[in-house]
């Protein structure tokens, strides 16, 4: 069976740099779990690392970090279905909601179950995902700041998730005035102002981020270290936390083009012939792994003597061109990964998990 690994030295040494970038510019932040799709082998690296506050857009998996270590601060980062709110009330101290209607049933049942719920308001800064429109947001607060058993700690934003609208200094100002605006109108102090997720990080690094910004959700660039304003590497980060490891389960040489009628493959798509390559042939293996775990286009082979012909629902075809390393059935191949494919393995059954380089 292919598996995937998490390499908890390399973690550790984003987890520390990230750390210290946050600290040095006095933000406090959260790391988003939700890659982990509620692995308790992988949030146990997680909290070793020393996390306070953990952030996750699935219910279960909150209860699985409460079930851990239930003093850290779990922050649910989507809005709340009506039918889902009891459970959200009892495994995440901390919402992100835009919803008035929403916001009064989670007073309700936080009074219910004896709790004060913590509260980010969404606001919408263009990219059109969630969030209170900026007009509406004095208005939106005056009808929930008094709610029983509510507080509300900060003002949030999403960027770049739907639309790609990319976080600015502009926008981020902005979301600065409603803060102030509301305090000076309501007498009241908001703690937080919850700038985004890891595709505003470079705009702290290169000292671009207002002041005021001073809460972040942090995920991909934990796990990937990547700089998503130039989709590269941050200097002394890794990006390789996670690997996928995958068994060659059938290797033979056989002809660079199919042979017969073509029509459209189970996927939709018909293959374009390149007629230079009739009567050439190459070394192909078949993986253990297929389009059921995860799309291809999201697979970096480690090893660039190979590359990736095609795949079906539970294999994936390698051109192993004329094989130098001498792979053989039984080998395996490995592959780094881009964010999307750790998260489609991380929610696979048929994959096997498994920690390297283990934490004391």
């Amino acid at each position: 069976m292919a598996y995937i690994t998490l390499n908890s030295t390399k973690l550790k040494d984003n987890f520390e740099f990230l750390k210290e970038k946050f600290s040095s510019n006095e933000i406090s932040w959260g790391v988003v779990s939700k890659l982990f799709c509620g692995n308790r082998l992988f949030l146990q690296e997680l909290i070793k690392l020393g996390v306070e506050e953990i952030h996750d857009s699935r219910i279960s998996n909150l209860a699985m970090v409460k079930s851990l270590k239930t003093e850290i601060q779990t922050v649910y980062i989507k809005p709340v279905s009506k039918r889902n709110i009891g459970k959200m009330v009892q495994f995440a101290d901390v919402s992100l909601n835009s919803e008035l209607e929403t916001i009064r049933w989670i007073s309700e049942e936080a009074k219910d179950q004896g709790k004060s719920h913590k509260i980010i308001i969404m606001v919408e800064t263009g990219d059109l995902r969630e969030g209170v429109m900026g007009e509406q947001l004095v208005e939106f607060y005056s009808q929930i700041f008094e709610l029983p058993n509510i507080e509300i700690i900060g003002l949030g934003t999403n960027l770049n998730c739907l639309n790609g609208v990319m976080p600015s200094t502009d926008k981020l100002i902005q979301l600065s005035l409603y803060k102030q605006i509301i305090e000076l109108q309501f007498n009241k102090k908001i703690p937080w102002i919850s700038a985004g997720t890891s595709v505003t990080i470079p705009l702290m690094l290169t000292q671009q981020l207002p002041k005021g910004i001073n809460h972040f959700r942090v995920g991909e660039t934990l796990y990937f270290g990547v700089n998503l304003f130039e989709e590269k590497i941050i200097e002394g980060m890794h990006d390789d936390v996670f690997e996928l490891h995958a068994e060659i389960i059938e290797m033979q040489e056989k002809p660079l083009l199919p042979v017969g009628n073509l029509a459209a493959n189970p996927q939709g798509d018909v293959m374009e012939l390149d007629e230079t390559l009739y009567g050439k042939s190459s070394f192909r293996a078949i993986i253990d792994i297929g389009l059921l775990d995860v799309d291809t286009k999201y697979l970096i082979a480690k090893d660039g003597s190979y590359d990736i012909l095609g795949a079906s629902s539970d294999m994936v075809i390698i051109n192993l061109g004329e094989n130098p390393n001498n792979y053989k059935v039984g080998d395996t191949l490995n592959f780094d990964l881009k964010y999307m494919g750790a998260l489609s393995l991380l929610n696979s059954n048929y994959i096997d998990k498994k920690v390297i380089g283990h934490l004391d």
